[in-house]
């Protein structure tokens, strides 16, 4: 159908048409979520399905519609600079949606949330193309609606210590992921977002914390040789993860049990990673 069909959709509060079958609809839709037309994509397909799910229209088709979307995050994963990437992160973005309306109403089993779960975080650790914002094409942001989807996870009562431990793992592994450009459309914010997503839930102890902030700080501290093509890339994501981290622990209206404790451990670490910063008097690094 026409972009002018779905104007008149959207015009109408997005009301579900009836002169088609939803699975029709649904199936329009989901091609949209991959389509270069920021317009169609961005403006049309992910409005109308987040809010027919935050509706109930797909209460009964919810682990069909969430499955079709964990499938779209394979859409040719792998692949640097195509258009496929929107069809992946698109799905994310579809499937957070999705989490949220089972954390609400309890649709999904706890087995296939965690299959979702699953699937989110082998695409996410796989995702190649990391790219923010597409000129002429809008956003693409494969890391940040990742983010979002692992905190719709995290939301989840069927995740417990053990899982939720495995989410911030999840974090961290992308934040320390080598990148050919570093995260500058906000990603560290998000992925900070979902870590204090996580932290809320009040499960995960500082003793389990600590030697993942560790982890970070490691790498955040690292540089490549002076002969690459950018020194900062070997620790930047990390860094401005940190930083992040420590902006929304600090400012948090409803912090985790943790905030205070776990302040002072990424305080250190911060001091840690930026020593001449740290000591009065010094001169900015090169």
């Amino acid at each position: 159908m026409s972009g002018q069909y779905w104007k008149q959709v959207h015009h109408r509060g997005l009301a579900v048409p009836q002169d088609r079958p939803l699975e029709d609809l649904t199936a329009e839709l989901t091609r949209f979520l991959g389509d270069p037309d920021p317009e169609l994509r961005d403006g049309t397909a992910y409005p109308a399905l987040a809010t027919w799910i935050a509706r109930g229209v797909y209460d009964d088709l919810l682990i069909g519609l969430g499955d079709g979307m964990a499938a779209g995050l394979l859409a040719g994963l792998g692949e640097v600079g195509t258009d496929t990437v929107l069809r992946r992160s698109y799905s994310a973005r579809v499937l957070a949606e999705c989490l949220e309306r089972d954390n609400r109403l309890g649709l999904v089993p706890a087995g296939k949330v965690l299959e979702w779960g699953d699937r989110v975080a082998t695409w996410l650790l796989r995702e190649k193309d990391v790219r923010g914002f597409l000129p002429g094409k809008g956003w693409a942001h494969a890391v940040a609606h990742g983010a979002d989807a692992l905190a719709a996870l995290a939301r989840s009562p069927h995740l417990a210590m053990p899982e939720l431990t495995v989410v911030l793992d999840v974090v961290a592994d992308r934040v320390l992921l080598p990148v050919d450009h570093l995260f500058v459309n906000g990603e560290p914010d998000r992925l900070a977002l979902a870590t204090m997503t996580v932290l809320r839930r009040d499960e995960v102890p500082l003793r389990v914390l600590e030697p993942w902030i560790a982890r970070l700080a490691a790498a955040a501290s690292s540089r490549a040789t002076y002969d690459a093509r950018d020194p900062h890339l070997a620790g930047g994501n990390a860094e401005a993860f940190l930083r992040a981290l420590h902006l929304q622990l600090a400012l948090a209206p409803d912090p985790p049990e943790v905030r205070s404790d776990l302040l002072l451990v990424v305080v250190d670490a911060l001091r840690h990673t930026n020593p001449s910063l740290s000591q009065a008097g010094a001169s900015a690094p090169v």
